[in-house]
């Protein structure tokens, strides 16, 4: 169990996956968290850019429809895989969920 109360609003946070969940939700947390760090976020919003730029719309019926790709897949779970983040009190319970496949230490 990880002791949430001593990390501050605002401090980054280092984050390890010490064990794949074999639970589907525990997973789904994981990746979401994975995704708060600065350069999978930056992946993540250069991928969209680039997907919007790539979208053909057609018209079918006399109607615009848009022919769009699958999003990106920038975080891949597996064990050792590390991230940086700000802890803020949103995530804590996500934190606290999935904690025991986490080790966190404070950066």
């Amino acid at each position: 169990m990880i002791d949430l109360t001593k990390f501050k609003a605002g401090q980054s946070l280092s984050c390890t996956v010490a064990k794949v969940p074999t639970a589907h939700g525990a997973q789904t947390t994981l990746e979401r968290l994975m995704r708060l760090d600065p350069s999978a976020r930056k992946a993540l919003r250069r991928a969209q850019r680039l997907r919007k730029q790539r979208e053909v719309v057609y018209n079918r019926g006399n109607r615009d429809w848009v022919s769009r790709e699958k999003p990106a897949r920038v975080v891949h779970l597996a064990a050792g895989e590390t991230w940086t983040m700000a802890f803020n009190h949103d995530i804590a319970r996500d934190l606290a969920s999935v904690g025991k496949y986490l080790t966190i230490k404070a950066s």
